[in-house]
């Protein structure tokens, strides 16, 4: 998700969340007694049902005001702002209990690592910054944060979020203070963030082994897919059409070894397109029947690194992926994959997730107000995002197919 205009909740912030048949209740009293068990103390896990409660059913904004004036005399807006802005509340177990609970009635086919934008008009809000994005082709004001999404043709949900913090936040002893960043958060690259969101969401919650569908076009591509590729991580990964590649496939002749950019090659293998069918989660932009081509590839025998990046043995063997249609727009997406076994169908159908993905957040999380956070504090902002993670969860499962929890799919 790097779009603004994706995200344009122009029709959606006056208007209610809507749900099937009122099932949204007994999901409220489900999730609250399954995701707060970590908060020591029962006035903490009154508040945090009355919070989630608020997202989900107050209009407009989802500021803390809008929340208190929806829950009337349950609680004062001091104390629901307290809880969240000013508490000592850890917010990782609540995300490890709704990534298993999902797995449980939801079973994700991937692990969508998708960027969110918030922009901001100020400037103290932590982690605001101005910056240029390529993709965008504009300067924002804005935080940046990299979600992992349990995503399936179903239903997405956000399980964890991992907010990117400038270096020139990180260095402002005055700014950490005054936003209360902890000690032990340091200066990463926008490959680290990535990085290190996938690592503590699947590796160490202990969550099954899914594809890592990601986007890497702002992101060094390839220190990304080493290092998640050494973890054990399948990846499938959106690239740029720049990116240079060497070539390792015979269907193209008289091109091995070459090191060519993901467009050049990919505009080789044209006369290799052949249909898929892939469901998709969003308008098509053309019409026409959706075509994907693959090429074996692997990194050049040199190339440039991020700063501070050693260097490592690169990932050997990989595929590239191109999908378009029959309309001339070739390709339309690059993906790279080290899932080279795969046929081009499947990963075509892995990569339209994404869409399903950009779709639940215009359609979900943005209602919910997962970009709504008004505070400054560093603790604050995960802790709402924490909770409006679990209110699109209780959209999502109230308005979509689920398994008995009793159902395993570890398997």
């Amino acid at each position: 998700m790097v779009s603004v205009d994706l995200y344009d909740t122009r029709g959606a912030q006056g208007a209610p969340v809507s749900f099937q048949s009122g099932s949204h209740e007994v999901l409220l009293a489900e999730l609250g007694s399954i995701l707060f068990t970590s908060l020591p103390r029962s006035d903490q896990y009154r508040k945090g049902t009355q919070y989630l409660r608020g997202l989900v059913e107050a209009r407009g904004r989802k500021s803390v005001r809008n929340l208190a004036a929806l829950l009337g005399e349950q609680v004062s807006e001091q104390n629901l702002h307290h809880f969240i802005s000013g508490s000592t509340w850890d917010w990782t177990p609540v995300r490890q209990a709704l990534a298993h609970h999902l797995v449980g009635v939801a079973p994700p086919r991937a692990w969508v690592v998708q960027p969110m934008i918030i922009p901001k008009t100020g400037r103290h809000s932590v982690g605001v910054d101005k910056h240029f994005s390529p993709l965008l082709g504009q300067v924002l004001n804005a935080q940046r944060a990299i979600g992992v999404w349990a995503a399936s043709e179903d239903m997405s949900t956000p399980v964890n979020w991992r907010l990117h913090l400038p270096r020139a936040w990180l260095k402002d002893d005055a700014r950490r203070s005054q936003v209360s960043i902890p000690d032990e958060v340091g200066v990463e690259t926008r490959s680290d963030c990535v990085v290190e969101a996938c690592l503590e969401t699947v590796t160490r919650w202990d969550l099954p082994v899914r594809p890592v569908v990601l986007d890497v076009r702002e992101a060094h591509a390839m220190t990304v897919f080493e290092r998640l590729g050494a973890a054990g991580m399948p990846l499938l990964g959106r690239v740029t059409g720049d990116l240079r590649l060497a070539v390792r496939d015979s269907v193209l002749p008289g091109h091995g070894g070459k090191v060519l950019s993901a467009y050049e090659i990919m505009n080789l293998a044209k006369d290799m397109r052949r249909p898929v069918a892939a469901r998709s989660h969003g308008p098509r932009t053309a019409s026409g029947t959706e075509l994907a081509a693959a090429v074996r590839v692997g990194p050049p025998d040199r190339w440039e690194r991020s700063p501070g990046q050693g260097h490592r043995a690169a990932t050997e063997e990989l595929l590239l992926l191109g999908t378009g249609d029959d309309s001339g727009n070739w390709p339309a997406e690059l993906w790279l994959t080290t899932m080279t076994a795969a046929a081009p169908a499947a990963l075509t159908r892995l990569a339209k997730l994404t869409g399903k993905v950009d779709r639940d957040f215009a359609e979900i999380a943005d209602r919910v107000g997962i970009r709504d956070y008004s505070g400054r504090s560093f603790g604050g902002w995960h802790r709402h995002v924490t909770l409006a993670s679990a209110a699109h969860a209780v959209v999502a499962l109230s308005n979509g197919p689920r398994q008995s929890p009793y159902r395993s799919s570890r398997t």
